[in-house]
């Protein structure tokens, strides 16, 4: 079986980002990742169903995220960077970051210790810190969350293609923690619909839940899962629409294309927001009213 723990997706996704750096026409390069998906990585891509086929939506994804971060560190005023499950994200190497931003990885020691170990000499841009730390330990998240917090002004928090494997109750719970500290004032995740968790579960669910990676969180009301918890958007990017404007479509798109133009308005909706990327900003008072949420790109 390919996938023996969670942490195995990240080399899964470290395959498809050495995919994308050695096309001519990349849209981010990252000179690591075949080094850090390594064989297994290979390996995972080679034996899971449409391995190769799937790489167009984490592709989408990384530059995006990379679009979004950098607009957050050179023109949003962050000045730390908290990156929760961060997996094998080269982004302090690879990236453009000021010296003076405060990067900060969060993942489980062996993971963190492999990454290291991979990247060897080479130099972030930025003050690179990683932390060990087990996100689902309730007691070792909040000290973390608190110590960082402690040290920045204005934090990003990043959790990428973390929170489609946690429970509604996990989710809500990590929402409520990062709330807790007053720094983080943005929250950039990605987020899929329920009709996308069926087709992850029928096509991959197997393999990833014998693997200790389940496929569990699609909120049926989206962002606004997370207005509860003290958090409102502020941009949310459809992943179809981010395909067709960056050229990374999935197979037959065109074909997509083409039924979301033909189909009613409550249909095109429902495939634009298929799954998208999600940056959310603290909402001090939930309970009141709000002006809509933030650009809703189509």
């Amino acid at each position: 079986m390919p996938i023996e723990h969670v942490s195995d997706t990240a080399r899964w996704v470290a395959v498809y980002r050495a995919m994308e750096s050695e096309r001519p026409d990349a849209l981010f390069h990252d000179p690591f990742a075949r080094r850090l998906a390594g064989d297994r990585g290979e390996r995972i891509v080679a034996e899971m169903p449409r391995g190769q086929a799937a790489a167009w939506s984490m592709i989408v994804r990384t530059a995006v995220f990379d679009e979004i971060i950098l607009d957050a560190v050179t023109r949003g005023g962050a000045d730390t960077v908290v990156n929760l499950a961060a997996g094998l994200d080269a982004r302090p190497w690879r990236l453009p970051l000021p010296p003076t931003l405060h990067w900060v990885d969060v993942d489980l020691p062996a993971i963190l210790a492999y990454k290291t170990e991979a990247i060897g000499d080479a130099r972030p841009a930025c003050r690179y810190e990683a932390i060990a730390a087990d996100l689902t330990d309730d007691a070792a998240r909040d000290a973390v969350f608190a110590r960082i917090g402690a040290a920045s002004r204005s934090a990003l928090v990043v959790s990428e293609g973390l929170l489609v494997y946690l429970t509604a109750e996990q989710a809500g719970a990590l929402a409520t923690a990062l709330h807790e500290v007053p720094s983080f004032r943005r929250w950039l995740f990605d987020l899929a619909s329920p009709r996308l968790l069926r087709m992850m579960q029928r096509m991959w669910g197997r393999r990833a839940a014998e693997g200790n990676a389940p496929f569990r969180f699609a909120p049926a009301e989206g962002p606004e899962f997370f207005r509860r918890y003290g958090w409102r958007l502020a941009e949310f990017r459809s992943g179809v629409a981010e395909s067709w404007r960056l050229r990374r479509e999935m197979r037959f798109g065109w074909l997509w294309r083409f039924v979301s133009r033909i189909s009613g308005a409550r249909r095109r909706e429902e495939y634009h927001r298929m799954f998208g990327f999600v940056l959310l900003e603290r909402d001090d008072a939930p309970g009141e009213e709000h002006v809509p949420p933030g650009e809703v790109r189509h």
